[in-house]
């Protein structure tokens, strides 16, 4: 399984609408990308003020997903809900 995970780092003066996020971000990404799984983080402590993760049964599937004609709406729609530049990670999970 491949996990792809989207992280918004604290900062000062940054802005992060979550409400946004949980109801129209995260739901236009799983129409787009249709992955098996995702998950929203709140942060509460710690560096990063959200996060959401996404599970693909492949590291092609996920490519694919990226690569797809949905992912320029994905990416117009950060500035919908934030000032801060998202940092992504691909992880193998076990």
């Amino acid at each position: 399984m491949i996990r792809f995970s989207v992280f918004y780092p604290q900062s000062e003066g940054a802005t992060f609408d979550h409400e946004y996020y949980r109801s129209k971000h995260v739901p236009l990404c799983r129409d787009s990308w249709n992955p098996r799984g995702a998950e929203i983080d709140r942060g509460l402590d710690g560096p990063h003020v959200a996060a959401v993760h996404f599970l693909f049964d492949s590291n092609e599937d996920l490519q694919a997903a990226l690569a797809s004609e949905g992912t320029s709406a994905i990416m117009a729609d950060v500035a919908n809900y934030t000032t801060i530049v998202p940092v992504t990670q691909v992880s193998e999970t076990f």
